[in-house]
């Protein structure tokens, strides 16, 4: 989900946090983390003030989404629908 939202261009913490409905916190600052730990996403501080943080893709993480997008689609074809708890 993170990947594919930011595959709409940077974004801040908050946007990305209200695009990605569901995640607190603390799990999207790990999950941010970890993406930017494995060279998929790229963290951008602007010095302020106020200091500025945007995170966008790396080209590994763009590079991914065909692959993202293709699993997508075989998902929707072959796994049944679940309905999404709240």
């Amino acid at each position: 989900m993170i990947l594919g939202t930011l595959a709409n261009g940077p974004v801040g913490f908050a946007e990305l946090r209200r695009r990605v409905e569901g995640i607190g916190d603390s799990v999207l600052a790990e999950r941010l983390s970890d993406l930017q730990a494995t060279g998929l996403i790229l963290r951008d501080v602007q010095p302020g003030p106020p200091v500025s943080v945007t995170y966008a893709l790396a080209p590994a993480g763009a590079a991914l989404l065909p692959a993202m997008h293709e699993l997508s689609l075989w998902a929707s074809e072959n796994l049944p629908c679940v309905e999404m708890r709240p």
